[in-house]
């Protein structure tokens, strides 16, 4: 080895620009969004829980006397005296109400009353409207033997060439029918981000394309502007697994009755 090349200095070469100061930022900025992504949804999931416990909780012990109270029953039983409120005793109760007028509502006397009482307020002209319409869209949507909303699918809107995705709310029916040779669809068009608002479209059952994935994962990707898309291989996994649940439904109806 030569004198030159035992003499040359051992030299550094310089940072990259992402090692200064903006990459240290950059690098706290992606984990600072990164720990807002993991975080967020878990935060407002417990947030909006505990919102709903307390109002249920407020609502139902209203009608409970104090001495039944979470609070008062530990003090009165097992002498705890806690600095703060007990929640979850109301919304116990009001799943076992709700529980028990479904027991009640199924069998022939709650047929009867049930019967009754609808009709009372299907004479009433400012509360039938309100009423008769809550209650086809819960019965629309809880019913399993229904088939409304448990088809998400591609139709051209709002021209040729241009697709949009929709739900299924049921074959169409009456006039607007009678005016069509072609078998008609109710399509549910939703709106993004909001899909609780959209259009009602009447499409020929021949132009409609029946997409693999559940009403949920369809909701979801509507919500996240398409961000958020279902593969082709989880859709069909998922639609498999309500289809199992919803037969498993089914099957326990049928065993209650």
């Amino acid at each position: 080895m030569s004198d030159k090349e035992q003499k040359t200095p051992y030299t550094t070469s310089p940072l990259p620009p992402e090692d200064d100061g903006r990459g240290i930022l950059a690098y706290l900025r992606a984990n600072f969004l990164t720990g807002i992504v993991v975080l967020a949804p878990l935060v407002i999931t417990l947030w909006l829980l505990k919102t709903l416990i307390i109002s249920v909780d407020e609502f139902v012990l209203r009608f409970i006397p104090p001495y039944l109270h979470t609070n008062h029953l530990l003090d009165w039983y097992f002498n705890i005296q806690l600095p703060f409120e007990v929640r979850g005793m109301g919304v116990i109760i009001g799943f076992i109400f709700i529980i028990s007028v479904g027991v009640f509502a199924r069998n022939f006397l709650g047929k009867q009353l049930v019967a009754m009482g609808e009709n009372l307020l299907n004479r009433i002209p400012g509360i039938r409207s309100i009423y008769v319409s809550i209650k086809q869209v819960l019965e629309t949507v809880t019913t399993s033997s229904s088939k409304s909303f448990r088809e998400v699918v591609l139709v051209e809107y709002p021209r040729k060439g241009i697709w949009a995705l929709g739900f299924v709310s049921g074959e169409t029916e009456g006039e607007v029918q009678s005016l069509e040779d072609d078998r008609l669809i109710n399509v549910f068009l939703p709106t993004t981000p909001n899909p609780t608002s959209g259009f009602l479209l009447f499409v020929p059952k021949k132009d409609l394309r029946v997409l693999h994935m559940t009403v949920e994962q369809g909701i979801k990707l509507v919500i996240s502007a398409g961000i958020v898309t279902p593969s082709l291989s989880e859709g069909k996994a998922a639609l498999k697994q309500a289809k199992l649940a919803k037969k498993a439904e089914a099957q326990a109806e049928k065993d209650a009755e």
